[in-house]
């Protein structure tokens, strides 16, 4: 059964961004790492850039040792929300457009108002003649 974790947005992650409450973003799960800002060997400032981002990159650069990793995992209190994905927009079309289409669709039933026509009329002369027949 998968582990359920908490899930943050990034934009509440940007807010930890001080030496007394910093949050770090790396392959999808974030991490409070504000108890071990003094004692990051590559200080608290490589820390603090790597706030409000997706540091993924930048930890994978320094070569972290397997031990590193490991211990990173203590620190892990969720994983980064997915984005919701954006609502399409409307394509709004100008009245010249919409008065175009209207314009066509008049255009048309003009034209092939013959076809209905032609078979109904065909279907009374059709039916006429047959009960003539009987």
């Amino acid at each position: 059964m998968p582990t359920l974790t908490k899930l943050y947005p990034m934009q509440e992650v940007t807010l930890h961004n001080s030496q007394d409450d910093c949050w770090v973003t790396i392959d999808g799960k974030v991490y409070d790492v504000s108890s071990y800002m003094d004692e990051h060997p590559g200080g608290d400032d490589v820390l603090l850039a790597a706030t409000g981002k997706d540091a993924t990159d930048e930890f994978e650069d320094a070569g972290h040792s397997k031990s590193a990793r490991e211990l990173m995992e203590s620190f892990c209190i969720g994983e980064l929300e997915e984005p919701t994905p954006l609502i399409p927009e409307l394509e709004i079309v100008p009245k010249k457009q919409q008065n175009d289409i209207v314009e066509k669709l008049r255009d048309m039933s003009k034209q092939y108002w013959t076809v209905p026509v032609a078979v109904v009329g065909i279907t009374v002369v059709a039916s006429f003649l047959y009960s003539r027949r009987n």
